[in-house]
């Protein structure tokens, strides 16, 4: 049996961690307040190993692959929003949903991506409304007969490029149709597969095609009080180890030309998986925010690769919380989590992953932040140095119980009773 912490228990140890963190003038309280109000969206996909509802046994394409059989992955839209309450009961917070549009619900008929309408979204967004979850979006522009090329919106083809031009289209009016409806703005993020897996003669044609699809796509004006657009970039992926057609570059290109040019802004999403191993977001982040207005996070864990891995309470977590906080930009920036591990209970992921990335922005939040700017600014760099050390042995799992404890949800690994008698009575039954 786990031991398990009264509440007594947590409030006087919370007391003392309080006291504690008031030495160095960081008011616990207010990161509690301030932890409370923001939301991370859920990515859907983690439920049923990127299947989705159009053809569940149809073969994953663009370079994404989920490993593992751990039984009891979600078949249907009704088992999958289940699985998702199951998860959401167990973190603290009120948060968002992230939806791919291969989880469309068409009542059994074939629906081509490029005409889907909100129609096809309307018990997700009953759902939603229900559980006060916002909803993102994003078009799926892979496992398709026209993405097997390896090319969507830079494909040679005008007629490939048209109707996955039609699709992206199709997504930004569901996302306006989300934000509308529930009363806050629907992020859709345009990820594409593009590119070549050996080395290419012409770098230059795709992502001019790419532009002119981009401009196509955004071209009709949305109220961004319902929808907010987002580019995603990548480095390489699964057969595109060469050349990906949406870098870096040229996103964070697109979004600043358009924001200069007194266009509609467009968010530049960055994944944590979508760079070089020695490369991190966290050192993007305040570069990126002197030219562009908000950017999307999908935090992800790769192992050598882009690997997609639950997110872990690592050092780069932390990193990314932390600029988020220090640099005053908790409302630029929009936390999503991207990753999916077919291999361990996939409630239990959602559950250790938003957890985590929680708890990274709470240790962030309990930083005395201008006692540390100030030491940077004077020169002190051993002040610095001696502070961000201490923090690092401050009780901040007291804290984190606490809060825990006051949004009614388990406090330690006592969701995993939860997530294993959801398993025996709801996952094991699936087969």
């Amino acid at each position: 049996m786990r031991y398990q912490p009264t509440d007594n228990q947590i409030r006087e140890a919370y007391h003392l961690a309080r006291e504690r963190y008031a030495q160095l003038g960081v008011d616990t309280g207010q990161a509690l307040e301030t932890l409370s109000g923001i939301p991370i969206s859920l990515h859907c996909w983690q439920g049923d190993d990127v299947a989705g509802f159009e053809n569940p046994e149809a073969e994953l394409g663009g370079g994404i692959a989920a490993t593992g059989n751990h039984p009891g992955k979600a078949r249907n839209a009704e088992e999958l929003r289940r699985d998702l309450d199951k998860a959401y009961s167990l973190i603290p917070g009120t948060h968002r949903l992230n939806l791919h549009a291969i989880y469309a619900e068409t009542g059994g008929k074939r629906v081509e991506r490029d005409e889907l309408q909100p129609e096809h979204f309307a018990n997700w967004v009953e759902w939603a409304r229900q559980g006060g979850h916002g909803i993102d979006f994003n078009p799926t522009c892979f496992s398709h007969p026209l993405a097997e090329s390896g090319f969507t919106l830079a494909s040679y083809d005008a007629g490939v490029r048209q109707f996955w031009i039609d699709h992206c289209i199709a997504c930004r009016r569901i996302g306006q149709y989300f934000g509308r409806e529930l009363g806050t703005p629907c992020v859709t993020n345009i990820w594409i597969p593009d590119g070549f897996k050996d080395t290419p003669v012409d770098r230059k044609t795709p992502r001019l095609l790419l532009k002119e699809s981009l401009d196509a796509i955004l071209a009709e004006p949305i109220d961004p009080r319902h929808n907010l657009d987002a580019v995603e970039s990548k480095l390489f992926g699964l057969a595109s180890e060469s050349y990906v057609a949406g870098s870096h570059e040229f996103y964070l290109g697109y979004t600043v030309a358009r924001s200069a040019s007194g266009q509609p802004p467009v968010l530049l999403c960055l994944d944590s998986g979508h760079f070089h191993p020695t490369e991190v977001i966290s050192d993007k982040l305040s570069s990126v925010l002197l030219y562009v207005d908000e950017v999307l996070l999908h935090v992800s864990r790769g192992v050598r690769w882009d690997s997609d891995h639950v997110v872990t309470l690592t050092d780069e977590l932390q990193a990314i919380m932390q600029e988020t906080v220090r640099g005053g930009f908790l409302g630029r920036v929009h936390l999503g989590l991207d990753f999916f591990d077919a291999s361990i209970n996939r409630v239990a992921a959602w559950v250790v992953g938003t957890r985590n990335a929680l708890r990274a922005l709470l240790m962030a939040l309990l930083e005395p932040a201008e006692q540390l700017r100030e030491l940077e600014v004077e020169g002190d760099f051993t002040g610095r140095l001696a502070l961000l050390e201490e923090l690092k042995g401050l009780p901040f799992g007291a804290v984190w119980d606490y809060y825990c404890m006051r949004q009614g949800v388990p406090v330690g690994i006592a969701y995993l009773d939860e997530i294993r008698a959801y398993e025996a009575q709801e996952l094991a039954v699936r087969g």
